[in-house]
């Protein structure tokens, strides 16, 4: 058996068309279009590459966006006072701060200073408590991309075991609490496991659904896996690799060749959850713009 593919960049464009056509419909009841804005602290390039993908698909939607570019050196209580003005902007939509940050700012605090009805991310405390006690909030785009490809791809979830790997604020933990939740998506038995967990192997191989965001790659092999198993792989590494150009290649958390032999559905990387991010993302700038988290004769 080899299993069949997701194709996240697939999916994200249907759902990128979807978010255009509102963003028109929005525009055209007399709105301006919804702004997001970026903040990133330094110059990592590999976070001006993630900023240049989101920017280029908020164009796409008719999104306006702007990244504010602070240098590395900035201090903490200057990062939050620009973050703060951005709070106070009414053209301002959507704030995102580009993460990581440098080592001597507290990604907390700062994610703590956004305005949560602008946290488009969904890292906000606000957000994050609102999502575990299943109520109308900004999603954290990663899971809330792997939500739309089980959507779409009519893969079900309840009453299966699902298997998280990685416990992360950003991917594990909240596709953790939305796997487990008693709506009308979740419902399934979770399991979540990190770097201290024992024996990896017996947790993984009784998973329906097994998610990988560890950041390890090739962590997942085959023998870890059963027959049939649903494998969404979020992580994306770069391996030295002398044959490719650029001196490396992107891979993801599994052994992807030897897991896809068992599964029955596979996340390739790239080309699977990550285009889902983005268009995650787009959506959310439009909620946040549209007020329909957080409605504007409440949000005071």
């Amino acid at each position: 058996m080899s299993a069949k593919l997701i194709d996240g960049q697939r999916v994200a464009e249907l759902i990128r068309a979807e978010v255009r056509e509102d963003v028109e419909a929005w525009v055209e009841d007399g709105h301006r279009p919804p702004f997001l804005k970026v903040v990133q602290v330094g110059s990592d390039p590999g976070s001006t590459s993630y900023i240049g993908a989101k920017t280029r698909a908020c164009a796409e939607v008719g999104i306006g966006s702007e990244t504010l570019r602070l240098p590395d050196t900035i201090s903490a209580d200057e990062l939050v006072r620009a973050i703060r003005r951005l709070n106070a902007d009414d053209g301002v939509d959507g704030i995102l701060v580009q993460l990581p940050l440098p080592s001597h700012l507290s990604s907390h605090h700062v994610i703590e200073s956004i305005d949560y009805r602008k946290d488009v991310d969904g890292f906000h405390p606000m957000n994050v408590g609102r999502l575990a006690l299943d109520q109308p909030t900004f999603r954290s785009c990663t899971p809330a991309g792997i939500f739309e490809l089980f959507r779409h791809y009519s893969i079900p979830v309840k009453s299966r075991h699902a298997v998280v790997v990685g416990a992360s604020n950003i991917v594990g933990s909240p596709m953790a609490i939305m796997l487990s939740r008693e709506n009308s998506t979740g419902k399934a038995t979770t399991t979540i496991c990190h770097k201290f967990t024992k024996d990896l192997t017996r947790h993984t191989i009784d998973a329906d659904i097994l998610v990988v965001a560890a950041g390890q790659p090739n962590l997942i092999k085959a023998e870890m896996v059963k027959e049939g198993v649903v494998v969404i792989d979020v992580g994306i590494n770069r391996v030295a690799d002398e044959t490719r150009e650029r001196g490396y290649r992107i891979t993801g958390d599994c052994d992807f060749e030897s897991v896809r032999e068992k599964a029955s559905w596979i996340t390739p990387v790239p080309g699977g959850v990550g285009p889902m991010t983005v268009a995650m993302l787009m959506k959310n700038t439009l909620l946040a713009a549209k007020k329909s988290i957080y409605p504007a004769e409440i949000s005071t």
